[in-house]
């Protein structure tokens, strides 16, 4: 085949790749930040119950998660939620997000966590709300706290989407092996990396920029 054909090939498959990228983030994000208060929480039984879980989902394999979301349910209930390409890509996508939200939610957990009590006290004496402290006051200082380990979580993720491969979710490695691999075509297989070096390229670029615009909050 030629360079302008296997392009066209692989472009598809990092378009999959780039929009579980995408949803990871959007739906992971926020859920990270919920699972971090709750390890926070103050009520006990909470606490420990959300530590536990981001304990488990941090100390195995994404891949063996993959395999729980996707054949579990059927195994269990003996039903097939996630039958079709669609449903591969939803199975990964949950699994995606479960993951990454669990390692998300320590970051944010140590960003909190590091701020001086006494901004908390200072906010009070002046009748903030606990809301009000937190998004006028907390925020943009976690914000800068949690950019450089965050930016190494993202990044981290761009390369795990190769990993939805092993649920046949049609990524970019899944296409290149059913288009070119089989064709015992190799050379493909090494252009892959082009594209995730101009991917992870833009996001250092990307991360770089936000650190100069948040490095007036002095830490």
């Amino acid at each position: 085949m030629d360079f302008l054909s296997v392009t066209r090939v692989l472009l598809e498959g990092f378009g999959q790749t780039c929009l579980l990228f995408i949803l990871t983030l959007l739906f992971s994000l926020p859920l990270g930040l919920v699972v971090a208060f709750g390890s926070m929480s103050k009520f006990k039984p909470l606490a420990w119950l959300s530590r536990t879980f981001v304990w488990i989902i941090r100390g195995t394999p994404l891949m063996l998660q993959l395999f729980v979301v996707f054949y579990v349910p059927g195994m269990l209930f003996g039903i097939s939620l996630f039958s079709g390409e669609n449903g591969r890509f939803i199975a990964a996508l949950v699994a995606f997000v479960i993951n990454y939200a669990c390692y998300f939610s320590e970051i944010y957990r140590g960003g909190i966590e590091a701020i001086p009590k006494g901004q908390y006290e200072a906010a009070q004496v002046l009748g903030m709300t606990a809301r009000e402290t937190f998004f006028t006051v907390i925020l943009m200082q976690v914000i800068k706290r949690i950019l450089a380990p965050m930016s190494n979580e993202v990044i981290t993720l761009v390369k795990d989407t190769s990993l939805a491969k092993a649920i046949a979710v049609a990524e970019i490695f899944h296409r290149n092996e059913m288009a070119f691999l089989a064709r015992g075509l190799v050379w493909p297989l090494f252009y892959i990396g082009a594209f995730f070096l101009l991917f992870v390229g833009v996001l250092t670029l990307l991360f770089g920029y936000l650190e100069k615009k948040l490095s007036y909050y002095k830490i």
